[in-house]
């Protein structure tokens, strides 16, 4: 999972893709952390995302390094964490999103990663996936 992290970090944004009904929906998004051993995004509840998040919680993000020649796909179920810890270590860790987020406002969303696999591509290699 650390290794998960690090390489969606170091990418700087990754494509976040959800459903809303039968039509893909895909954004950026920048945040990724670990908390308590589980792998959060942060988002707000306030956003279509969240919406369609909450009706159909299976999701993918794919991010790519700089070089262009590697990739990680990442599936699994988002699972709303709506306690005040892991909100204020995201935004610990965050700290930009400070002005737009809080962790006692009603709209901070984190949530967790459940039953994800985590492929690793590269040109030159077989793929290697990771579970957790």
């Amino acid at each position: 999972m650390e290794e998960v992290k690090e390489f969606i970090k170091n990418c700087g944004a990754y494509f976040l893709a959800t459903v809303e009904g039968d039509q893909p929906r895909v954004r950026p998004f920048g945040t990724v952390d670990i908390f308590e051993g589980k792998l959060y995004i942060q988002t707000g509840k306030s956003k279509n995302v969240s919406k369609q998040i909450q009706s159909n919680g299976k999701v993918e993000i794919c991010a790519m390094d700089k070089s262009g020649a590697k990739w990680v796909r990442l599936s699994g179920t988002l699972v709303r964490d709506d306690r005040r810890e892991p909100k204020v270590h995201m935004l610990e860790n965050y700290p930009e999103l400070k002005s737009m987020y809080s962790p006692d406002d009603d709209n901070t969303e984190v949530l967790f990663f459940k039953d994800a696999e985590a492929t690793f591509y590269c040109f030159t290699a077989a793929p290697r996936t990771v579970k957790f």
